[in-house]
Order: C-alpha cells, then sequence, then structure tokens
C-alpha cells in the first residue's frame, strides 16, 4: 500500500527553511545553536568543558572494537549533520557531547529543575510505562539507545529484565560499553540499523524508543515500526516517546528559536507532518493510547495486533 506523506510546513517553517537552504547561514545557525548549549550547560551546572575533555582524553580503541559492525551500512538520511555535528552521529564529539547536551537540553523542561531536568523526563515516561504495561517484560529492546541513559534508566524500573541496546552510531555504543563497565551493568549492545536489525522474531516483550522519530524521515519511521512490529512476541508493547508536535511550545516559538532549533533538526517538518497513531497501527499494533508527559513530550504505548 502506497502511503501518502504529508511533509508541507507552514509559512513561517517555509521561511526557516529558505534561510538554512543558504549554507553559510545554515551554518551560523549551527554555531549559534551549539554556543548557546555550552553557555547554558556552564549556567546551570553542567560542567560540560570538563566532562567532555575526561572523555575525549580516553584511549577508546578497545570499547569501539567490542561493539562496532565493520560490516555495516549507513542508510542516506544517517549520514547528514545532526546536532551541530557535520558528521552528524558518526563522531567522537557527537558521542562524548551527548551526556551533558541532554541534562542541558533538558534543563528547561520544568521551572527550576536545572541539570536534573532530563532525569524528571525519562522517570516521567517510565511512570507512564509502568502504569499502562501491567506486566513486567522480560526482554527488552532499547532503540536509538545513543551513550546508554535511556539503557541504564530503564534497566533501573526493570531491574530483572533482559535489555539490549541498539544504536546506529559506534561511537555512541563505545561510551555506551564504558559507561556500563562502570555501572557494573550487564546490557547487550548492538550496533545495527533499526530497519533491519538482523535479530529473530518474536525476540521481545517491550519495545522502547527514546526521542529517535524526530531525528528520522517518515519513511524510515514506518520501516522501525515494521521491524518492531516483528520483533515483538504475541501481546507486546512499543513505547514510543518524543516531541509532541500538537504543543503550543512549538507552534508559538519564535522565528529565530525555530531556526535555530531546525538547524540542528534536518527531518523535524516530517516528524512533525507524521500522524504516529495512524503509522503504528498501519504497522500491524492496536491503537496506541497517547499520553502527554510534559508540555513539550507525548508517550505512545500500544500492544501487538491479535
Amino acid at each position: 500500500m502506497t502511503v501518502a506523506v504529508n511533509t508541507n510546513p507552514g509559512f513561517a517553517s517555509r521561511l526557516v527553511n529558505g534561510v538554512l537552504a543558504i549554507k553559510p547561514l545554515a551554518d551560523l545557525a549551527k554555531h549559534q545553536a551549539r554556543q548557546m548549549m555550552i553557555k547554558r550547560a556552564e549556567r546551570i551546572g553542567v560542567p560540560w568543558t570538563q566532562e567532555v575533555e575526561t572523555l575525549q582524553a580516553r584511549d577508546w580503541k578497545a570499547d569501539l572494537a567490542q561493539v562496532e559492525n565493520p560490516q555495516l551500512s549507513y542508510p542516506e538520511y544517517y549520514l547528514r549533520s545532526f546536532h551541530a555535528y557535520e558528521g552528524g552521529n558518526l563522531s567522537w564529539k557527537a558521542a562524548c557531547e551527548l551526556e551533558v547536551a541532554a541534562r542541558t537540553v533538558h534543563a528547561g523542561i520544568w521551572q527550576d529543575a536545572g541539570a536534573e531536568g532530563d532525569a524528571k523526563l525519562r522517570q516521567s515516561y517510565h511512570d507512564i510505562l509502568k502504569v499502562q504495561i501491567p506486566n513486567q517484560p522480560q526482554d527488552i529492546l532499547d532503540v536509538a539507545c545513543g551513550v546508554g541513559l535511556s539503557t541504564f534508566t530503564m534497566q533501573e524500573i526493570y531491574p530483572h529484565a533482559k535489555i539490549t541496546g541498539l544504536d546506529l552510531s559506534p561511537y555512541f555504543l563505545a561510551v555506551a560499553n564504558y559507561r556500563a563497565g562502570q555501572r557494573q551493568a550487564k546490557i547487550n549492545w548492538l550496533h545495527a540499523q533499526a530497519e533491519s536489525t538482523g535479530l529473530a522474531d518474536a525476540s521481545f516483550d517491550l519495545v522502547s524508543i527514546f526521542l529517535m522519530c524526530h531525528e528520522l524521515p517518515q519513511s524510515a519511521t514506518r520501516q522501525i515500526l515494521a521491524e518492531m512490529r516483528r520483533l515483538l512476541r504475541p501481546g507486546g508493547y512499543l513505547a514510543i516517546m518524543d516531541m509532541n508536535p500538537k504543543s503550543e511550545v512549538y507552534k508559538k516559538m519564535p522565528a529565530y528559536i525555530l531556526t535555530l532549533l531546525k538547524s540542528t533538526e534536518p527531518y523535524l517538518d516530517e516528524y512533525f507532518a507524521l500522524n504516529i497513531e495512524q503509522a503504528i497501527v498501519e504497522a500491524g499494533f492496536q491503537t496506541p493510547t497517547i499520553t502527554n508527559n510534559t508540555h513539550r513530550h507525548r508517550t505512545a504505548i500500544a500492544q501487538v495486533s491479535g
């Protein structure tokens, strides 16, 4: 079946897109977005420079060799500039800065939360999981696990589960593997495409996707949802936590802030135009429940159909 893809942005977004189509202006926007984040981090007590320098000073060869699949091919969409990194997620710089970036970006979700905003965001997601998923999952797949922030917090609420963290960046997984060693955590790290994981059918009770879909074109999101349906057992659950396109925050966002945001998120228009409920159902799930876990984020939970 051919699915119509609605990716038509509004006037403000089209204006921003026009600005970002001019490379010098796009580069300036990325630089400004990055500098704003670093200054904000230091202001709220996240020691960005110190923590990043500590990680960058480490020899990562052994960690990388443990997790990397050198035969893996990367989809075209993943090779674009992301989050103000020209190499996107395929760089040590992105991997070493992910933890401090998450704490900084999510600091403003709740007033006065500061550097604890990221932990509160994850807790708001987990609170919904515990209410809406009645059984304790035994096998969990954490998709787009990054450096393990979502994986380790998932392990805290399901300590007896076997957890696999999947990501397309070997650099992220190398840092995740290092952090797992520090925590003495037993996690299976998998360097693979979420569209084609290579994992066996019906291997998991729960698939969690935390802040990934807004970084994808719609075609990739649909392929990933179909793959997650294949991986889930009968009665299994899919949980997706991400930005809420219906939030008033994004509708009322000033043009200059939108420009900075879109300069680091190349597929944001496609994500905001995606009917996630319909896409989940078309992938073979029951109609999802949609719960706002912050004024900017929503959680979709759906059980396997049949």
